[in-house]
C-alpha cells in the first residue's frame, strides 16, 4: 500500500520536476560507498553517516560539509577526484539502473502531454553522461543543473530554474524528490513535493511540508496522473 503523508487533493498539475540521483537513477547508495573507498585510499575515514549527508546536496557544499567536519586540510579535491574515479569504473562496468516505476511515470505524463524536466544538483556535463548511460538523455528537453546556479539545494533556486524553463510558474508544477535537502528546496520554491524514499528519512519537519508520498514511482503516477479516457 503506497505511504501518503498528506490526503488533499491537488488540481492536475502543468508541469513535473524530477531530481536525478536517487529518484530516477539508483547512483546514491554507490556514491556513499565511494566515498568511503575513496577515503581510505587516501588514509581517511569517511563515515557513513557523513556520506549520506551529501545526498541532494551540490559539490560547493559537499566540500563545505568535509571541511566543516574534518577540518580544513581534509584533501578534499584529491578525495573528489578518487570518487569519480571509482564511480565512472562502476558505471563504465555495470550501467545505471533506474529505480522502479520511472519509465511508468514518464510514459504516464507523455500520455497526458504534462511537461516535465530535471532539476539535480549534479553539474551539467555529469548529468547529461548520466543520463546517456542510463538510455534517457532523450526523454528530457528542460534540465537545471547544479552548477547553474549560485545556491544549491535546500535553496530553491534549481528548482525554480527548472520551472521557468519549463514556462510554468511554481504552483502549477509538482516536485518529485527523494532527499531531505530536494524536499526542503519544493518547499522554499512553492512547489507541491512527492516524496518516494530512496536511502535517507527526512527529519519530521522536513516530512511535514511533504504533499505526497510513495513507496515507488509508478505508485505515484496510478495515484496521481489518471490515464487519459480513450472515448473522449
Amino acid at each position: 500500500m503506497p505511504l501518503m503523508m498528506m490526503m488533499t487533493t491537488h488540481p492536475m498539475p502543468q508541469g513535473v520536476l524530477l531530481d536525478m540521483d536517487g529518484l530516477m537513477l539508483d547512483t546514491e547508495r554507490p556514491v556513499v560507498a565511494a566515498w568511503i573507498t575513496a577515503g581510505r585510499a587516501l588514509g581517511l575515514e569517511i563515515s557513513p553517516e557523513i556520506a549520506e549527508q551529501t545526498i541532494g546536496v551540490n559539490e560547493q557544499d559537499t566540500k563545505a560539509l568535509f571541511l566543516r567536519e574534518y577540518g580544513q586540510s581534509f584533501p578534499y579535491r584529491e578525495a573528489r577526484r578518487a570518487l569519480e574515479t571509482i564511480l565512472l569504473e562502476k558505471i563504465a562496468r555495470e550501467g545505471i539502473a533506474l529505480r522502479p516505476g520511472l519509465c511508468t511515470l514518464l510514459d504516464r505524463l507523455d500520455s497526458l502531454a504534462i511537461p516535465f524536466g530535471v532539476a539535480t544538483s549534479t553539474s551539467r556535463d555529469i548529468a547529461l553522461w548520466k543520463l546517456e548511460k542510463a538510455g534517457l538523455s532523450r526523454r528530457f528537453k528542460t534540465f537545471a543543473f547544479g552548477d547553474e546556479v549560485d545556491k544549491g539545494k535546500p535553496a530553491p533556486d534549481i528548482f525554480l530554474l527548472a520551472a521557468s524553463r519549463l514556462g510554468v510558474g511554481p504552483a502549477g508544477c509538482v516536485g518529485f524528490e527523494d532527499s531531505p535537502a530536494g524536499l526542503e528546496s519544493l518547499r522554499r520554491a512553492g512547489i507541491p513535493s512527492v516524496f518516494i524514499k530512496d536511502m535517507v528519512e527526512p527529519a519530521p519537519h522536513i516530512l511535514a511540508s511533504v504533499w505526497r508520498r510513495f513507496d515507488t514511482l509508478s505508485e505515484a503516477a496510478a495515484a496521481l496522473f489518471s490515464a487519459p479516457d480513450p472515448g473522449q
